[in-house]
C-alpha cells in the first residue's frame, strides 16, 4: 500500500486535489474531520480541550464553538494566556496525537482491504507537526496568497479585510510554502483553472 500525504496551506485547494485523487481511485481521509470528530463531547480530547481553553469555546448544546476555539488558540492573548504561539502549540499537543493515532488505524484498515490501495491523508500541519516520514509520498499544493484570500473569503462568507487577517492570522502557524516544497515528493501548483490542476494531478 502506498501512504500518501496531501498538504499546503490555509485555502491552497487540498480538498479539491484530494476529490480528483479520490475520482482517480484513491483512498482519502481528511484530518480536519478526524479532528472534528475526536472534538465530539465524551471524547478525551474534547474534555482536555475545555479544560484547556474554558467552557466559552462551548456552544450552548455543549459542542466546541470551532470558532471561538480558533480564536481562543490564534487570537489576541488574554490577560495571563500566553502569547498566541504557545496556545496554538498546546492546542496541537492536545490533538495532535490522537490524529495521528487515527490516521495510522485508518491507514492499518485500508491495507488489510488492499495491498495495493493508495491512501492519502489530507491534513494543513504534516510538516509542521513532524509527521513527514509517516508517508511514503507528500504532496503540496501551492497557490497565490491573494486567492487563498478570495476562496477563503467565500468558504467562510466573510469581507475580503476580515478574510485576509484570518488567512495572515492562520499563515503565521503555518510553514511558509517554500519550506514544505523542500521536502515534498510533488507539488500542485492550484493557481489557475481547475483543468490545469487536474492535469498536473
Amino acid at each position: 500500500m502506498l501512504k500518501v500525504g496531501l498538504t499546503g496551506g490555509i485555502a491552497s485547494g487540498k480538498s479539491a486535489v484530494g476529490e480528483i485523487l479520490v475520482g482517480l481511485g484513491a483512498h482519502l481521509v481528511q484530518a480536519d474531520r478526524i479532528a472534528h470528530a475526536l472534538m465530539q463531547p465524551g471524547e478525551a480530547v474534547y474534555n482536555e480541550v475545555v479544560r484547556h481553553f474554558g467552557r466559552e469555546i462551548l456552544n450552548p448544546d455543549g459542542s466546541i464553538n470551532r470558532a471561538k476555539l480558533a480564536e481562543a488558540a490564534f487570537g489576541p492573548a488574554r490577560d495571563g494566556e500566553g502569547n498566541p504561539e504557545s496556545r496554538v502549540v498546546e492546542l496541537n499537543r492536545i490533538v495532535h496525537p490522537a490524529v495521528l493515532r487515527s490516521q495510522d488505524d485508518w491507514m492499518h484498515a485500508i491495507g488489510q482491504q488492499n495491498s495495493r490501495a493508495i491512501a492519502i491523508v489530507e491534513a494543513a500541519l504534516i510538516v509542521e507537526a513532524g509527521a513527514r516520514d509517516r508517508f511514503d509520498r507528500l504532496i503540496v499544493v501551492t497557490c497565490g496568497e491573494e486567492q487563498r484570500i478570495v476562496r477563503f473569503a467565500v468558504r467562510q462568507k466573510l469581507g475580503y479585510e476580515a478574510a485576509r487577517a484570518e488567512v495572515v492570522r492562520r499563515m503565521a502557524a503555518q510553514l511558509p510554502d517554500p519550506e514544505k516544497i523542500k521536502v515534498a515528493d510533488y507539488v500542485i501548483d492550484n493557481s489557475g483553472p481547475l483543468d490545469h490542476t487536474r492535469e498536473q494531478v
